[in-house]
């Protein structure tokens, strides 16, 4: 197996691709960084607060659309959600499309205050991102697209086989 090489000498000799790639690592890293001292501060774990992000990004979901999106097995999903209910973070409801089937949903007043947590980073993300051009914009915008459709969106990358 190759040995690693420092970022530093992979910013020197690489092309852009492959520094784009390389920045995306770091940004993932610091993100499940921050993610876990967030969750730690509230008295969650990791995977409940990935929980939350799912359901604020793909709203209320069945146990196992949740599965399939986040690659957790139903009962690692039934664990999340027992935890996450008992702290008052979710409610599972029936749903109103399949009878047999609940629907996970956020607890809004428990999520405003979790929110708050987040504010300083969020706009810190948007001066940064006002510091661009609007081709900029959607030139990045172009790149999370490619990104997704070869499965590097978390929302896909529970889907892809595992190693």
């Amino acid at each position: 197996m190759p040995k690693p090489r420092p970022a530093s000498d992979a910013k020197q000799s690489r092309g852009p691709a492959d520094r784009i790639l390389l920045e995306i690592r770091k940004f993932i890293a610091g993100s499940i960084f921050f993610n876990a001292r967030t969750a730690e501060s509230i008295g969650l774990g990791l995977t409940d607060m990935q929980m939350i992000h799912v359901l604020q990004l793909y709203g209320p979901s069945t146990p196992s659309s949740l599965a399939t999106r986040t690659g957790l097995s139903s009962g690692g999903v039934t664990v999340a959600l027992d935890r996450l209910e008992r702290a008052g973070y979710i409610r599972r409801e029936p749903n109103p499309a399949d009878r047999r089937s609940l629907l996970v949903t956020l607890v809004q007043d428990r999520i405003r205050k979790l929110e708050a947590l987040y504010k300083d980073v969020e706009s810190d993300a948007r001066r940064a991102l006002a510091t661009l051009s609007r081709a900029d914009l959607e030139a990045t915008l172009r790149f999370f697209d490619a990104l997704s459709a070869v499965g590097a969106d978390p929302g896909t990358q529970a889907r892809r086989p595992k190693p």
